[in-house]
């Protein structure tokens, strides 16, 4: 569906010499502060009130992780772990968003992906958001975008380049970090009133693995790939997480659906799913992939199923498949 929604944008095309220069600025501030010189100051997690300015220990290079960390202050769940490789940085970042459901999950789980993100020269952040059993949709991409402009905002404190973060999600995390890769300035999403409403929340590269994106129609995948799921029942997790039973809202579907806000601009994205996946129909990701080929080109999107892979399968926390999700990255964000 093309979206109807309008988008703010993070960068112009064709940037000004008084806005290059800014860049330029920033750049040099966050090398500077990455090596001890001069202060950052960090956004407040509950509005756009500056914090008091904190000092970067002199000369810190060393490895670090700083974990329930507050992006905000409106749910105990908004919390990230920030886990820093060994170097003076600016380094490129990866936000890591848990699945389960929408409903269960933590972000301790990803410490694997954090790590072997670290050992490529990536911050990795890990993030909780709020799950369905205490706030329903938008409240979790409001969450998910919330932490973005946080870290942006004490980009300098993390080691940081504000200009270069991803995302990367499996499951329920998979539509999240896909919201993420779509939904850049669609202000009905962005949960400002969160804090640091002046920084950007786009990214610039997602992985989706095997994440639902049209509800309406998993049912009908499933049963056309030889199983049945239960999406449309009023206890799916996706109708918890709507609020109510999916065929009843077409509307939040469509507004669920990170494919309703696809436009040329929006992050490059990898997706994977498996092929004997039996909880979201490998379709899902394929279709997703397809509308976004339509809209930014073959370049920009690369889509693979893994053959006899299931959901969330040992086949994707292989080497050789993190090794594919970091060359990913490598190609936006290095």
């Amino acid at each position: 569906m093309k979206s109807t929604h309008m988008k703010t944008p993070f960068l112009p095309a064709n940037p000004t010499r008084s806005q290059r220069t800014r860049w330029c600025v920033l750049a040099a501030a966050l090398a500077l502060a990455a090596c001890g010189g001069g202060e950052s100051t960090a956004g407040s997690a509950t509005g756009n009130t500056s914090t008091p300015a904190t000092t970067t220990p002199a000369a810190t290079t060393v490895a670090a992780t700083t974990t329930n960390v507050a992006y905000a202050s409106t749910s105990s769940a908004q919390k990230l772990d920030v886990y820093v490789p060994e170097g003076a940085g600016p380094f490129p970042a990866v936000v890591l968003i848990h699945g389960g459901a929408f409903m269960m999950g933590d972000k301790g789980g990803e410490a694997n992906n954090a790590r072997a993100l670290n050992a490529k020269g990536y911050v990795a952040v890990s993030i909780n958001y709020r799950l369905s059993g205490e706030a329903q949709f938008p409240a979790q991409v409001h969450d998910i975008k919330a932490a973005v402009r946080f870290i942006r905002a004490n980009a300098a404190t993390y080691r940081i380049n504000p200009l270069k973060i991803g995302s990367w999600g499996a499951s329920a995390g998979g539509n999240l970090s896909a919201m993420l890769g779509t939904t850049g300035g669609v202000a009905e999403l962005e949960g400002a009133d969160l804090g640091n409403a002046s920084q950007s929340s786009r990214v610039l590269a997602s992985v989706d693995w095997f994440g639902p994106i049209n509800f309406s129609t998993m049912d009908a995948e499933a049963q056309a790939l030889g199983f049945t799921i239960s999406t449309n029942a009023a206890t799916s997790p996706e109708s918890k997480y709507l609020g109510a039973a999916v065929p009843s809202v077409p509307d939040l579907v469509a507004k669920a659906n990170p494919a309703s806000y696809i436009t040329s601009d929006d992050a490059a994205f990898f997706i994977q799913a498996g092929s004997v996946d039996r909880n979201i129909p490998y379709t899902q990701s394929a279709n997703f992939h397809a509308a976004l080929v339509a809209a930014k080109g073959a370049d920009q999107a690369s889509y693979e199923l893994l053959a006899g892979a299931g959901h969330g399968t040992s086949e994707f926390s292989t080497t050789a498949n993190l090794d594919k999700v970091i060359a990913f990255f490598d190609k936006t964000l290095k």
